[in-house]
């Protein structure tokens, strides 16, 4: 086991703490671009819950400043920042950066746990760590394989969501733009979709299965740094995601799935609420909290302080 973390310096104003925690036992990654005083607020409740852990951080501040003065020393900023953009491959890029970063440090964490500036904690320190220490696993991940199925009949959310999966990833389109003097533009797009016509233009095969999933992820050092390398590869598959959308949910999910010397639970241990359909998640309020308290997840997503800041103080109160 690692010798235990007795005293540190840490923070802008030399604050000094006892450790009761591995000083490698978890570090968090945590992606973000907009409200500030948010990301402040989860910095500094991990720091309490878990004594100072080695938090990095990629800040898009092309979307909002954010002062490095105001950081605790324990976290690391991902520099340069990449101008990132929803359901884009610089989301990948951003956290393959912040994953070399991590590891690069000398007595990198054993668990890395991938965070967004809207997520929070719901379960105790304890409870995380002896949950990631008493299971076998190398990450905590929801993937889904993603196959060439039709059902005509199945429209429930989760089928619809596999459908679209498909045409994301595993379709190939051709966009034709035909015009002639005096008639007007005519745009064509060919989109193929079995895989007998597919297969020349994806990156799939036997050996290689395409998975989606949730973004969000939690890995230990082992995985991520398998991700790392796979990445630094430039392969096939790599080349092919930095082109498509949506990619977030769908490259790392098919990285870690077809690593056979890697034990992943189906499980990203978050707690997300898409009642309210759309793209993106509902917002968590107080009404939200016996479900948070009742989930098996560690974090959850998301909140939004200028909507209820409220249920992050319960939240602090339940965890402390």
């Amino acid at each position: 086991m690692p010798a235990l973390r007795i005293l540190q310096l840490v923070g802008s104003a030399g604050v000094l703490y006892m450790s009761n925690y591995p000083s490698n036992s978890i570090g968090f990654i945590l992606l973000t671009h907009t409200k500030p005083l948010q990301i402040y607020r989860l910095i500094n409740t991990l720091n309490r819950m878990f004594n100072y852990p080695l938090i990095v951080c990629h800040h898009d501040f092309s979307k909002c400043d954010l002062s490095v003065n105001s950081l605790t020393k324990n976290v690391l900023l991902v520099r340069p920042y990449l101008q990132t953009e929803w359901a884009n491959f610089t989301l990948v890029e951003a956290t393959v950066q912040a994953l070399q970063l991590m590891c690069e440090v000398p007595d990198a964490p054993d668990w890395v746990v991938l965070l967004s500036g809207a997520d929070y904690p719901i379960k105790t320190a304890k409870q995380i760590l002896d949950d990631l220490a008493s299971n076998p696993y190398d990450a905590y991940i929801q993937y889904e394989q993603i196959t060439y199925k039709i059902y005509k009949d199945d429209l429930t959310p989760n089928m619809l969501w596999l459908k679209n999966s498909y045409q994301r990833y595993c379709t190939k389109s051709f966009s034709f733009n035909l015009s002639k003097k005096y008639f007007a533009q005519l745009n064509l797009e060919i989109r193929l979709e079995h895989p007998l016509l597919t297969k020349a233009f994806l990156p799939f095969s036997n050996k290689l299965a395409c998975f989606s999933g949730s973004q969000w992820f939690c890995t230990n050092r082992k995985a991520a740094e398998y991700i790392i390398n796979f990445h630094s590869q430039k392969n096939a598959l790599t080349l092919y995601y930095s082109n498509l959308k949506y990619t977030d949910e769908s490259y790392f999910q098919t990285i870690l799935a077809n690593a056979p010397h890697l034990q992943l639970k189906n499980d990203r241990r978050r707690y997300i609420d898409w009642s309210n359909g759309g793209p993106h998640p509902k917002v968590l309020v107080m009404e939200d909290l016996p479900n948070l308290i009742a989930s098996s997840a560690h974090f959850a997503r998301k909140f939004d302080i200028d909507t209820d800041s409220n249920i992050l103080d319960e939240l602090d109160r339940i965890t402390s």
